[in-house]
């Protein structure tokens, strides 16, 4: 079974959150001027930093997947204390979590662009969809894209507060992989805490499919991020990811 049906199962339906207007973000970075609706965020299909959203999504995950479950900023950090693990170049990735509501207080340089997880999936060899986490299941491409596209697509409400101002048409900022990726695990991996036998390597293919936003730098000062998702799938689901953000 998909690490995705381990989520869901761990999902839980959170209270309203309110979320206080901050400040407004900085000054645009080169390519990421954002559009008239929503100011500060790279449209769906520039390229910031050269790369588009598909290949940010892969390095998304790349580093959600790269960190020891112990200290893994995506799908172990309850209050934010892991946010830093990990970081490198011009963009910082918030991590998301296993399906849960948080709220998280993170410290972010001023200078990087912030990549932010609305309702990221991945598909594939290292999460209980093929092998080597599923031995006896082979990788189908194909049913990969199939399955995470059902399962982004499953989304029925997305709604972002960006210090105080709601992000316009956030179904918009979907991204696909461009292709295949693989990623390197340590022995203490999302999967093997799952029961997988998956030690440390690099592994695929993966796919991933979901939604993104990429933020230009904010400005010094405090910020607060809120993301509310509802999905049909399997059931359905809800979460509210709140980021208490402070700029130095």
């Amino acid at each position: 079974m998909a690490i995705a049906q381990d989520i869901r199962r761990m999902t839980r339906t959170a209270g309203q959150l309110a979320v206080a207007a901050a400040l407004l973000l900085a000054a645009p970075a080169s390519g990421l001027q954002g559009t008239a609706g929503n100011p500060g965020i790279a449209p769906i299909g520039s390229k910031p930093y050269g790369k588009t959203y598909g290949q940010w999504a892969v390095s998304y995950w790349q580093w959600a997947m790269s960190i020891p479950i112990a200290t893994n900023p995506w799908a172990n950090d309850p209050t934010g204390a892991f946010a830093g693990i990990g970081q490198q170049g011009p963009v910082w990735f918030l991590g998301g979590s296993l399906g849960d509501s948080f709220t998280r207080s993170v410290t972010i340089p001023s200078n990087v662009s912030v990549f932010l997880p609305v309702h990221p999936w991945i598909f594939g060899a290292t999460v209980f969809d093929c092998a080597p986490s599923v031995p006896d299941v082979s990788c189908d491409v194909p049913s990969l894209r199939a399955s995470a596209a059902a399962a982004a697509g499953a989304v029925t409400t997305i709604e972002i507060v960006i210090d105080g101002r709601m992000i316009t048409n956030p179904t918009a900022y979907r991204a696909l992989s461009p292709s295949t990726f693989d990623v390197t695990v340590p022995d203490d991996n999302i999967a093997a805490f799952f029961g997988a036998d998956v030690p440390a390597g690099t592994y695929g293919p993966q796919v991933s499919d979901g939604y993104y936003l990429m933020l230009r730098p904010l400005d010094s000062g405090v910020h607060s991020i809120w993301v509310h998702v509802v999905s049909s799938l399997n059931g359905g689901f809800e979460y509210d990811h709140v980021y208490d953000i402070t700029v130095p």
